[in-house]
């Protein structure tokens, strides 16, 4: 298997409004983030996410940075799973 670099960019400017950017060169699907720890998002049903686009992301929470990870996970065209875990 090849190394295969992360296709995302994670802004974090706008708290508590993050977004989420597909910098790839390949369209990814099955794009659902999950928050582990006290933090709240509202849920989201899975995305298709071409190159460029962009998933926006509502989280609040008293202190993300202590308790709070975000998971995303996509599939690659070829089927393959990945999972990216963010920390605040």
């Amino acid at each position: 298997m090849e190394p295969y670099r992360v296709p995302f960019a994670f802004d974090r400017r706008d708290a508590p409004r993050y977004v989420l950017r597909n910098r790839g060169t390949e369209t990814v699907r099955g794009v659902t983030a999950t928050l582990l720890g006290s933090g709240l998002m509202p849920a989201g049903h899975p995305r298709a996410l071409a190159p460029g686009d962009e998933l926006e992301l509502r989280i609040r929470g008293d202190d993300l940075a202590r308790d709070t990870t975000l998971v995303i996970r996509w599939l690659r065209p070829s089927g393959e799973e990945y999972l990216w875990r963010i920390a605040f």
